[in-house]
């Protein structure tokens, strides 16, 4: 069963309800992660781009630390949440697999640089305390997706020949490594993406 529990927000600084400023913080902080990584990124160039003094921004976060885990939490948090909702309500496996694929899809357009920095910097964090939550909600979403490809080849809708961890990375990298060229003023939409996607998935490539 796929928990809904949230992330606790342990280490986390208290949310300013409201705060305009602290969501620009973030996605300043945010892009810059996504772009330079975590690393080579310092308080002080986050500070810059956001035409404040360095120690400006202590006032809103402890350290640079706190703000990418404020961004990785409420991205994962929502995909959760999205992911629970979907296995709950959906009639049969072929529809989970296409829900899941276009949330993942839609969660590009809401979450771009969360997406960028899990990628890119989830095994670096998750060796710090702060981050040990990072494995385990990256072995949920596998289970999460592996359930519905097991269940879509116990019925028969899914080839029996498919080695599902692989089928499952294949989908995983495909559509998250989208974050790395989907352009959002480009011709191509998130759902047109998305539907070619399971377009090709489900039908392939090859004319019948």
């Amino acid at each position: 069963m796929v928990s809904t529990k949230r992330l606790s927000a342990r280490n986390r600084p208290a949310r300013e309800n409201g705060s305009e400023r602290r969501a620009e913080l973030l996605a300043i902080a945010g892009e810059l992660f996504a772009t330079r990584g975590f690393l080579a990124t310092t308080v002080r160039d986050i500070a810059d781009a956001a035409g404040i003094l360095s120690g400006s921004l202590y006032h809103h976060f402890d350290s640079k630390e706190a703000m990418v885990d404020e961004i990785l939490r409420e991205f994962l948090d929502d995909q959760r949440q999205a992911n629970a909702k979907i296995i709950e309500e959906a009639p049969d496996p072929r529809t989970a697999l296409t829900e899941l694929i276009k949330r993942s899809y839609s969660a590009l357009r809401k979450h771009p640089a969360a997406i960028a920095i899990f990628q890119n910097e989830a095994n670096y964090l998750a060796q710090f305390e702060r981050f040990d939550y990072l494995p385990g909600v990256a072995d949920e979403f596998e289970k999460t997706w592996l359930r519905v490809l097991q269940e879509g080849q116990k019925a028969g809708v899914f080839r029996e020949d498919l080695n599902l961890k692989l089928t499952y990375r294949f989908i995983r990298d495909t559509v998250w490594t989208t974050v790395h060229w989907f352009n959002p003023n480009g011709k191509l939409s998130i759902k047109s993406i998305a539907d070619q996607y399971i377009n090709i998935l489900c039908d392939g490539i090859v004319t019948r």
